[in-house]
């Protein structure tokens, strides 16, 4: 049984990436849309070599019969106020607004250490909770703007930034409403000391956008071991595409579908091109998803948590 509300994107880092050159950055993205296209998937996300003009993104994704999927914005709220941030999203809301994306991609880069050759455990940290409540506050109405203009932010946690962790995550989720929707990324909540379809089950009915990545357990044990930055994982190989990594991916979607997501799965999974070749891979994470996707969902688990309700979540929205 197939799942029309279930779309399937990806993200160009499969082919370049922007935040290392050195992987794939001589890519035309030309190559990344006619592959992508060819092996099934529906839409993008943004990248940095995508027209950022409305109209001639809309014209470049409709030669290849392609949907605009979403765009990261980096935000700034951990140390500027909302108007400053609303100031800075304008150009980006309008473009992703124009072009049908219904989500845009959260991601806050003060103080983050992600690009950096800093150890991960150097990730910025809000040092008590009056700097958390506020930051939250701030989250909050800065996403009831973008929901006002027809876009809804999706918290994207990551590795080397404010919330990184499970905990972080249910923080956040608990101190802002529904308007803050949450961009689960399995990848980096495995990465940041979670269980994944365990912090699903937590906050699923937050969830406004899926960045499937898959992870490579041995990797990331050396990445915490040896002190290594966010770029030196990614290049070691930390992540990789679904179906090709350690996480339950057949469990997931299966929340998902079951809980009713409408939205977009995202291939997402940053890794050296030289190593693991883009089109085989992103092949690889199609089909693995599209069948998933498309399988029928198996009888209900009366134990199985695929349905939580959680009351904080309750209470915030």
């Amino acid at each position: 049984m197939s799942t029309p509300e279930i779309r399937i994107g990806i993200n160009p880092l499969s082919w370049m990436n922007d935040d290392l050159p050195s992987l794939g950055g001589e890519t035309p993205l030309s190559v990344a849309l006619t592959e992508g296209r060819e092996i099934g998937y529906e839409g993008f996300e943004l990248g940095n070599k995508f027209p950022r003009e409305p109209q001639a993104l809309k014209a470049l994704l409709a030669q290849y019969d392609l949907s605009l999927v979403s765009g990261w914005h980096s935000g700034r709220l951990a140390e500027r106020g909302v108007q400053e941030e609303i100031d800075a999203v304008g150009p980006h809301l309008e473009l992703l607004a124009k072009n049908g994306a219904s989500v845009m991609v959260y991601g806050e880069v003060a103080g983050t250490i992600q690009g950096s050759p800093a150890p991960l455990y150097q990730r910025p940290r809000f040092v008590d909770d009056a700097r958390w409540d506020a930051y939250a506050e701030r989250v909050d109405a800065f996403a009831r703007y973008t929901r006002s203009q027809g876009v809804r932010l999706g918290y994207h946690h990551h590795m080397g930034a404010y919330v990184e962790s499970p905990a972080d995550v249910d923080r956040l989720m608990a101190s802002t409403s529904d308007a803050v929707g949450l961009l689960f990324d399995a990848g980096h909540m495995t990465f940041g000391g979670g269980d994944p379809v365990a912090e699903l089950a937590k906050h699923i009915g937050r969830v406004c956008h899926v960045h499937c990545k898959d992870v490579r357990p041995a990797v990331i044990r050396l990445a915490r071991n040896r002190d290594w930055s966010f770029l030196d994982a990614v290049i070691a190989g930390a992540f990789t595409v679904p179906g090709d990594g350690a996480i339950d991916f057949p469990t997931i979607v299966g929340m998902l579908k079951r809980h009713g997501y409408r939205g977009w799965l995202v291939v997402e999974a940053e890794q050296d091109p030289a190593v693991a070749p883009s089109y085989a891979y992103a092949q690889k994470g199609y089909r693995t998803l599209r069948a998933l996707v498309d399988a029928p969902l198996p009888p209900v688990d009366p134990v199985d948590p695929v349905d939580p309700v959680d009351p904080v979540d309750q209470e915030a929205a």
